[in-house]
């Protein structure tokens, strides 16, 4: 279960990320807070990751946006920079989960765990996109684009995209001819083409509609 955060109480984050105005959200919460984001709720194949960050202001690494506005090499050097800098976690949602429960319940699944993972408290939780999960250690509120608005959340992004493009990238090993490093499970020709010569496998999200049409097709 979830809701749309939208309160008198939300704070109203700039258009870019701010570290000033981030900084001054810690010195008004009295406290730390984190960011979280997913990657992978589109693929047809392999896990949907979330991860949260919580950022040291004083110790922070250059660079930081929106995961889907860096280059790859950007990501990964980031990557490593977040993980030494930032208090992070992260959690991996399977293709089974997410048909087991759905797409959207696995990730406010995987929100909660992330949250509730954190070594450093933190007074509140900024989520990209509009819902937040019930059941947060703190309170939640969402934030529309907002990994390109709030470092804390540019940072997750980052650490989730970066995280399951490694894992695509080794399940390309164990099924080679679906092409998942470049893809990365989502719907393009290359994986229509592969899914038509091979049919589907473990790794696939059977609930979603390309792969259960496939497979009721027999």
């Amino acid at each position: 279960m979830s809701y749309f955060a939208n309160s008198l109480f939300d704070i109203a984050f700039p258009d870019a990320p701010d570290m000033r105005f981030e900084r001054s959200v810690e010195r008004d919460l009295q406290g730390r807070f984190a960011g979280i984001d997913e990657a992978g709720r589109g693929p047809w194949a392999g896990p949907v990751v979330v991860a949260a960050a919580s950022l040291d202001y004083d110790n922070l690494p250059e660079g930081l946006n929106d995961s889907k506005k860096l280059t790859e090499a950007k990501r990964e050097e980031l990557f490593e920079q977040i993980l030494e800098m930032a208090d992070v976690s992260v959690c991996v949602q399977s293709a089974r989960t997410v048909d087991r429960i759905n797409i959207r319940e696995a990730t406010l699944q995987g929100m909660r765990t992330c949250a509730r993972s954190l070594s450093v408290p933190v007074k509140r939780f900024f989520i990209d996109g509009k819902d937040v999960p019930h059941h947060l250690p703190q309170e939640g509120q969402a934030l529309i684009k907002g990994d390109g608005r709030c470092l804390a959340i540019s940072a997750a992004s980052i650490v989730a995209k970066v995280t399951r493009d490694r894992l695509m990238v080794k399940m390309d090993r164990d099924f080679p001819e679906y092409g998942f490093a470049k893809h990365k499970g989502y719907g393009t020709k290359q994986h229509q083409e592969a899914l038509a010569a091979h049919g589907v496998t473990p790794l696939h999200r059977c609930s979603f509609r390309p792969i259960r049409e496939m497979i009721e097709a027999g």
